[in-house]
């Protein structure tokens, strides 16, 4: 199994990622290449939403923000429950949602001019 941060053998290469793994990390990537999927991927992150809830809050048509969660659930990012009549998404796991916050920590750094850290 690939481990991110096993350090345990200094100058010897880390095992690789297989390339199932690669592909599922590319389509992730390319899933959340989209400024308005970030956003929604920020906000489920942080809770459940309704399309209703997620399209005035980011003031977004329906019909996109419709389109945007199918790719996303399609692409295993986000989860859905019914809730009555409504259906509410969220961020899949909390890898899904480490990897949102980072890349947005990481944006964060890039546009603040904050320094860098390991």
């Amino acid at each position: 199994m690939y481990a991110p941060d096993d350090d345990s053998h200094p100058g010897v290469a880390p095992e690789q990622p297989t390339d199932a793994q690669i592909s599922a990390a590319v389509e992730a990537s390319r899933l959340l290449s989209d400024g308005t999927r970030l956003r929604l991927m920020w906000l489920l992150s942080h809770g459940e939403y309704d399309v209703g809830t997620l399209t005035a809050t980011l003031g977004v048509a329906r019909p996109s923000v419709s389109q945007h969660l199918a790719k996303l659930r399609s692409g295993g990012l986000v989860q859905t429950r019914r809730e009555g009549r409504r259906v509410v998404y969220r961020a899949r796991d909390a890898h899904v949602r480490s990897l949102v916050k980072e890349i947005l920590f990481h944006a964060d750094h890039e546009v603040s001019g904050l320094p860098r850290h390991d």
